[in-house]
């Protein structure tokens, strides 16, 4: 991960298989959308968009979800379930290509009471994701590694107002200048 202190570096990488899995960051922002430019016209990834509004209960959430990442009939509509499809992408489109998800106006999520473990679960799935093996630890023959990444865009409300709310004890929530980031707790 880039170091948040070294001058001139984003605190994010979204290209990159690696910490931080969630960035949260103002609405217009040049340094992200010159990274989610680069992942998708450059790399070929796939950037895809939600909006908050879909996501402000926990089975409207697993909707948007499903349906907006194709995942399969047998999914659970419930957070353990969310990691493992979001961690084993099935989607016609996907091909093992590079994700971002982007979740519009986050501002409408800083009072939801799902908030702190949705974010957890995104970090999970993200974090197993982008590494070569499963959750059991075991090597993964079947599929590499995707840099997988998810982004909250506030639009009114300062990123920095999010980062009191995420704390939890799996999580690491860094605040630097205009940006907070989120990954697993070491």
């Amino acid at each position: 991960m880039a170091r948040l202190d070294e001058p001139g570096r984003s605190p994010f990488e979204l290209t990159r298989r690696e910490e931080p899995w969630v960035v949260f960051a103002p609405e217009g922002d040049a340094v992200l959308a010159r990274q989610l430019a680069v992942l998708e016209r450059q790399r070929g990834g796939l950037v895809v968009h939600l909006p908050a509004e879909e996501l402000t209960t926990p089975e409207s959430l697993f909707l948007a979800f499903a349906r907006s990442l194709e995942f399969p009939g047998y999914f659970g509509h419930n957070w353990d379930a969310l990691v493992d499809c979001l961690d084993d992408l099935h989607g016609s489109w996907h091909g093992n290509r590079d994700i971002a998800v982007v979740v519009d106006d986050a501002d409408l999520l800083l009072d939801v009471g799902h908030l702190p473990l949705f974010v957890s679960v995104l970090c999970q799935a993200a974090a197993r994701a982008n590494s070569a093996v499963d959750a059991d630890g075991d090597s993964r023959d079947d599929r590499p590694a995707i840099a997988q990444h998810f982004v909250f865009v506030c639009r009114d409300v300062p990123p920095g107002e999010f980062a009191s709310r995420l704390v939890r004890p799996d999580v690491d929530v860094e605040s630097s200048g205009a940006y907070v980031t989120v990954s697993v707790a070491q």
